[in-house]
C-alpha cells in the first residue's frame, strides 16, 4: 500500500487527509456487514475515507448509501473518493453528527467502525484522537443514536476489539438491540480472537448466527476464508 492511496477492484481510496488510513477492520466490516438485496437505505457511521460506504455501494447495488463524519478533512477526502465512482450517484457524503442526525426515513442497514479507546490516554493529535476514542461518541450513545435511526427490521454492524465486546454488548442490549450475528476474528488459528463483528437487530433471532475467522493461515498469507471474504475488493 501506498501512503496515499489504496488501490481495491472498483475504486481507489485516498487517505492523505484522514487520520485514520485504510486498514483490515474496515475492509472485514465492508465485506460481511449484511443488507437486503431490494432497493434499501444505508448509513455509514463515522466514514473516514469512505472506504466501507463504498464497499457497501458495491456489494448491494439497489442502495442508496449515506457516508456521515464530523470531520471536514474525512469527508473532503470521502467526496473525492465518491466522485471517481461509477456509481457515484448513490453516494451521498454528509458533514454530520450522528447524535444529531435527523432524518424522515430510516435506514435498512447501519454500519460503523466506531471509536474504541475508552478509559485510556489520547493522542497529541486531536483528528487521530477524535477518530480512535470514544471522547466524542462513547458505545451508549453510539447505541441510541443507531436505534433511533435503524428501520425496525434493520441491522446494524460493527468491528470492534474483543476486549471491548461486553462493554458494547450491555449497552446494545440496554438500548434494546439483539445480537444476530458473531464472527470472531483470529489474525492466525493459535491466536484469541483480536476483532469481533456484530451484528444488532431491534427483533431477537430464533439462533444467533455465530462463526469464526482467521486471516492468516500461515505467516503473510492469506487464509481461504479471508480471500473468499474479500475477493471482490482486493485485487491480489
Amino acid at each position: 500500500m501506498a501512503n496515499g492511496y489504496f488501490q481495491f477492484k472498483q475504486f481507489t481510496i485516498h487517505q492523505q487527509r484522514c487520520a485514520m488510513k485504510v486498514g483490515t477492520d474496515g475492509t472485514l466490516l465492508g465485506a460481511w456487514a449484511q443488507a437486503s438485496e431490494a432497493p434499501c437505505r444505508i448509513l455509514d457511521i463515522g466514514t473516514g475515507t469512505g472506504l466501507i460506504a463504498l464497499m457497501m455501494a458495491q456489494r448491494f447495488p439497489q442502495a442508496q448509501v449515506t457516508a456521515i463524519d464530523i470531520d471536514e478533512g474525512a469527508v473532503c477526502q470521502a467526496r473525492e473518493n465518491v466522485a471517481a465512482l461509477p456509481f457515484a450517484e448513490r453516494v451521498h457524503v454528509v458533514k454530520a453528527d450522528v447524535l444529531t442526525l435527523e432524518d424522515a426515513e430510516k435506514y435498512d442497514s447501519i454500519v460503523c467502525n466506531p471509536p474504541f479507546f475508552e478509559d485510556s490516554l489520547t493522542c497529541p493529535d486531536p483528528q487521530r484522537t477524535e477518530a480512535r476514542h470514544t471522547v466524542t461518541l462513547g458505545y451508549r450513545q453510539l447505541m441510541e443514536a443507531a436505534f433511533r435511526l435503524l428501520s425496525d427490521d434493520g441491522r446494524f454492524s460493527v468491528i470492534i476489539p474483543s476486549d471491548c465486546r461486553a462493554r458494547l454488548e450491555s449497552e446494545a442490549h440496554l438500548r434494546g438491540f439483539f445480537v444476530s450475528r458473531v464472527c470472531s476474528i483470529q489474525t492466525t488459528p493459535a491466536k484469541a480472537p483480536k476483532r469481533y463483528m456484530i451484528e444488532l437487530r431491534k427483533q431477537p433471532v430464533n439462533e444467533v448466527d455465530t462463526t469464526n475467522g482467521v486471516l492468516e493461515s500461515s505467516p503473510q498469507k492469506r487464509s481461504e476464508w479471508y480471500h473468499e471474504l474479500t475477493k471482490e475488493f482486493y485485487i491480489k
